[in-house]
């Protein structure tokens, strides 16, 4: 007996026994989408997500999953030939110098209470003067963390008005946007200013352009709310920033109150000690001082590593490129 017999002869039966059986297509009832009424509170924030937001609510608003940091190609080739640290070199005393250095700074992002310091994953690199060697050692001290197992490092442009990370590592500008840009425009997320590269766990973020009111973005609410969200929501990163130098411009004074941990680069070829004492009294009030003499004409295995650091987190290093 074939299938269509089968079936007849069931629906014969059936019907036989009273069973109405409906032929063509089952017809089904349209689902009903209840719609409840809003409530008071419910009223009140769908007003508020229709207004335009605060730059405050833009800076913690999670990044939009469409906007992925561009990615660069650092010439290592150049920085190592430049003196600067790359992946792979064979170990010298710049590394090593640079390991004394970067230890108490990563000591103090781990520290509890009560010598917790507050913003500690924010380093300030900078110096009296121009010309004494700031941006190699915010550059080197970034590579170097970059080499830490439980670390990764941001390195920021903050000397706005003579920016030169990007020329250091070989990079055109091409017209990157960067922190000026980011403080500017408040519908820019950190992901569209921060540039990935080739050397793992090392990301930057460019100057920016240049901009007459410089000043007073680095001293905005919305450098403050980045500057809280770079500290609070990337606890595991170290971001560094390479500042103006302290006594000839302003904008490394308003950013110097605003870190956690000040690293002073002095030049002791050229270094004048009234200038540094300037330097340093500009910095009174801030938690942890470190100093970095840079260029010494110290050359003997024992000062090679030289280092001290007192109850007050002040410490000095030798580096001598």
């Amino acid at each position: 007996m074939s299938i269509i017999e089968k079936a007849t002869r069931r629906l014969q039966e059936l019907e036989r026994a009273g069973i109405a059986v409906p032929y063509g297509p089952a017809v089904t009832q349209p689902e009903v989408a209840v719609v409840r009424p809003p409530a008071a509170s419910d009223a009140a924030d769908a007003g508020a997500s229709s207004r335009a937001p605060t730059p405050d609510a833009r800076r913690l608003r999670p990044a939009s999953p469409t906007r992925q940091s561009k990615e660069v190609e650092v010439d290592t080739v150049r920085l190592g030939l430049a003196g600067y640290l790359v992946p792979g070199a064979l170990r010298s005393d710049v590394a090593d110098e640079f390991r004394v250095i970067k230890r108490p700074l990563l000591a103090n992002t781990k520290a509890i209470a009560p010598r917790q310091v507050v913003r500690s994953n924010l380093i300030m690199v900078t110096s009296a003067l121009p010309g004494e060697g700031k941006t190699f050692c915010a550059l080197n001290l970034a590579l170097s963390i970059a080499t830490e197992v439980d670390s990764s490092v941001l390195l920021v442009d903050a000397d706005v008005l003579r920016p030169a990370l990007l020329d250091r590592i070989g990079v055109e500008n091409g017209g990157h946007p960067g922190l000026l840009d980011l403080l500017a425009n408040p519908d820019m997320d950190v992901a569209d200013v921060m540039l990935k590269t080739n050397i793992p766990k090392l990301s930057l973020i460019p100057a920016g352009a240049p901009r007459i009111d410089s000043t007073e973005l680095l001293a905005s609410a919305a450098m403050e709310q980045l500057l809280l969200d770079l500290s609070e929501k990337h606890r595991e990163r170290i971001i560094i920033f390479d500042a103006p130098p302290l006594l000839a411009t302003t904008e490394a004074k308003v950013l110097a109150s605003r870190v956690g941990q000040i690293l002073v680069v002095v030049d002791e070829s050229r270094a004048h000690q009234d200038e540094v004492r300037k330097a340093f009294a500009l910095l009174k009030d801030s938690p942890v001082v470190l100093a970095i003499l840079n260029k010494s004409r110290h050359h003997g295995e024992k000062t090679r590593y030289a280092y001290y650091a007192d109850s007050e987190h002040q410490g000095r290093a030798l580096s001598r490129q």
